[in-house]
């Protein structure tokens, strides 16, 4: 059941020759019907001067751009402080009432 089914040598294909035949005689008709000459191939375009970078830093563009950076500075430095106070918080509660679990369990009598 799990062993390899391999063909019997008669159908196997030899490493010369391949199971798919070439094709021959095929021949592709024109695009279209039009006949045209050689003479009236298109003037090829000349080559575009060379530009300036896309991106031109101005000095407004340059206000935008370090007040932009300054805005995500600020959000997310807000955020990890944020995270930072709420998992302090979460720490200081969490002693609190170990220290009242604490003193609840070990002197019951002297309430």
């Amino acid at each position: 059941m799990f062993t390899p089914k391999i063909p019997p040598p008669d159908t196997a294909p030899t490493p010369g020759t391949s199971l798919v035949q070439p094709l021959t005689g095929i021949t592709h008709t024109p695009a279209c019907t039009c006949h045209h000459s050689p003479a009236a191939a298109p003037a090829p375009v000349p080559a575009a001067p060379v530009s300036r970078s896309a991106v031109q830093l101005t000095p407004g563009s340059l206000l935008v751009a370090a007040a932009g950076g300054t805005a995500v500075v600020l959000v997310v430095g807000t955020v990890l402080v944020s995270m930072l106070l709420a998992t302090a918080i979460t720490a200081a509660s969490v002693a609190i009432c170990a220290v009242v679990l604490r003193s609840l369990l070990n002197r019951p009598n002297n309430r």
